[in-house]
């Protein structure tokens, strides 16, 4: 009887052993690196828009804020008022934020390239856009639009960055 005693204590020792170091419940840890879930280094132009695109669809402030160079601005045109509205990379990454956080989901998709023209350490690049942005069931708003953006980089061996962002989107 004490030895079917102690193999009984033995298996509830090394089944509460492994109970108390895992959560059943938990969600699984992913196993990949983050690359393989669509973030890129930012060595080309492309990743550049793949980068931005993940950031929207995943309302990811982090990757976002890691497209924009220090020197970032943004422009927008207000027709009501005739003028050009612009900010730097603070208020961008502010109004951003607000932009994730008031919406339930977000879907960028980027279409025809417009203009590409530069070099290896500038690039301008205007191309369209497509936004779907959904606040509630009931609140869905869809923008087709067109940005130019101006690339820019150190050397050529430093990631992009995007140095300014112009919108034309006739919201």
């Amino acid at each position: 009887m004490k030895v079917k005693s102690i193999y009984s204590y033995a298996i509830t020792f090394c089944l509460a052993i492994i109970l108390l170091s895992c959560n059943p419940f938990a969600p699984r840890l992913y196993d990949q690196p983050v690359d393989d879930f669509g973030l890129q280094d930012q060595f080309t132009t492309e990743a550049i828009f793949s980068n931005f695109r993940y950031s929207y669809n995943f309302k990811d402030t982090i990757s976002y804020g890691r497209l924009l160079s220090p020197e970032f601005t943004f422009i927008y045109r207000n027709y009501d008022k005739g003028i050009d509205v612009t900010w730097g990379k603070d208020q961008d990454m502010i109004s951003t934020f607000g932009l994730f956080q008031a919406s339930q989901s977000l879907d960028l998709s980027w279409n025809n390239v417009v203009i590409d023209v530069g070099d290896s350490l500038v690039k301008d690049i205007s191309r369209g856009f497509t936004l779907t942005v959904i606040f509630s069931a009931n609140d869905v708003v869809r923008i087709d639009g067109r940005a130019n953006f101006r690339l820019g980089r150190s050397t050529s061996s430093d990631e992009w960055k995007i140095i300014r962002w112009r919108d034309e989107s006739n919201f």
